[in-house]
C-alpha cells in the first residue's frame, strides 16, 4: 500500500499544484499524492502549468481542490506550503507528520514571472526530494 502526502496552500492554484505534480512525476511508484486549498481559488495558474512543463511534466488537467474534501482522510505526511495555509490549519486530523515550507507566493516579488515560478518549481523539487527521497 503506498504512503499518502497532502500538499497544502491557500489558493491551489500555484505551489501545492506544483508539489502535486512533482511528487506524483518522482515518487509516484511509492506516494499518493494529492493537493489542497483552504481557500481553492478555482483555477490552476498557467504559469504553475508552464514551469512544470518546462521539465517535461504536465498538469494542464489539474483543478483547484478544497481541503475539506480530503479532512477526514488519513494521511502519512500533510505539508503546508505557505504561510497562510498553515493558520488556517495549523494541525490536520488523521496526519502522522505535519511539516511546513514557507514558500514565496510565485506570482509576486522580483525579477520575470518565469523565472520567479521556475524558482519556485526548483526549490519544491529540492524539498520534495529531501522528504520523500
Amino acid at each position: 500500500m503506498k504512503k499518502r502526502i497532502l500538499f497544502l496552500c491557500t489558493g491551489n492554484a500555484a505551489r501545492s499544484q506544483m508539489a502535486e505534480g512533482l511528487a506524483r512525476a518522482f515518487h509516484g511508484d511509492e506516494w499518493e499524492v494529492v493537493s489542497a486549498g483552504s481557500r481553492p481559488a478555482g483555477w490552476v495558474h498557467p504559469n504553475a502549468i508552464r514551469a512544470l512543463a518546462e521539465i517535461g511534466i504536465d498538469i494542464s488537467d489539474a483543478r483547484s481542490k478544497s481541503a475539506d474534501q480530503f479532512i477526514d482522510q488519513p494521511f502519512d505526511i500533510v505539508v503546508t506550503v505557505c504561510d497562510s495555509a498553515a493558520l488556517d490549519c495549523p494541525a490536520w486530523p488523521g496526519a502522522k507528520r505535519l511539516e511546513h515550507w514557507p514558500i514565496e507566493d510565485p506570482t509576486f516579488g522580483e525579477g520575470t514571472s518565469q523565472d520567479r515560478f521556475a524558482k519556485t518549481r526548483d526549490e519544491l523539487k529540492s524539498r520534495i526530494d529531501d522528504l520523500l527521497g
